[in-house]
């Protein structure tokens, strides 16, 4: 699916949801894609709205005319993540506390498109700034991905950021509690090939930073 601007998700027929600020878009009645392969989705049925965490039930007919009366998805706004370098070369890290595998682990900055940024680099920055103090730069996008294209319907933006500099302090949300860390290159490449970098949307442009200095 295409995505257009303010981190919206775009479906044939769609409307959208505004919920805590964050803005979901589904369809009832509608093709996924446009190829041979698509499946026509008979009806939707919500069986839980919050803004982080919204699960729809689809009855799907496949192309070979099979149907799955209970297929379930995801809903979620758009993500973004950076890959934040100072202007001597440090990589921007955070280490938090993540419940759901009960662990404390080294992440990029990240997080989630609101309604008010106008785009995901617009997203990447404020959030850039707010968890690390750290901004200005040289900004471009690096790559998209899914977090998980059969049940997940939102996309990962992942940034890469060079030249950025501490600029404020942090500001942090009451339920964040995280610290900030410059890595070097190598301290990063040790920390991919160790498996600590648990989080799998940001292994995933580390990874090909680290293959395109190799290329």
């Amino acid at each position: 699916m295409a995505d257009t601007p303010g981190c919206l998700a775009s479906v044939t027929g769609a409307t959208t949801d505004n919920i805590g600020g964050m803005l979901f878009k589904y369809s009832q009645f509608y093709h996924y894609g446009k190829s041979k392969d698509t499946w026509t989705v008979l009806s939707s049925e919500y069986l839980h709205r919050a803004p982080w965490l919204t699960v729809r039930k689809d009855h799907v007919v496949l192309p070979n005319g099979n149907h799955i009366p209970s297929y379930y998805i995801l809903e979620y706004p758009n993500w973004v993540n950076t890959i934040a370098i100072t202007r001597n070369g440090q990589f921007v890290f955070i280490r938090q506390y993540r419940h759901g595998i009960q662990e404390t682990s080294y992440e990029l900055c990240a997080g989630v498109c609101e309604e008010e940024d106008g785009s995901p680099m617009v997203s990447a920055q404020r959030e850039l700034l707010e968890e690390t103090g750290y901004g200005n730069g040289v900004w471009k996008e690096f790559m998209q991905i899914s977090p998980n294209p059969s049940t997940h319907t939102n996309i990962t933006y992942c940034f890469l950021a060079t030249d950025v500099e501490k600029i404020s302090e942090q500001h942090l949300e009451d339920t964040e509690n995280l610290t900030v860390h410059l890595l070097s290159l190598q301290e990063v490449k040790d920390l991919l090939q160790q498996g600590s970098i648990r989080q799998a949307l940001m292994a995933a442009p580390l990874w090909k930073y680290m293959a395109e200095r190799i290329i």
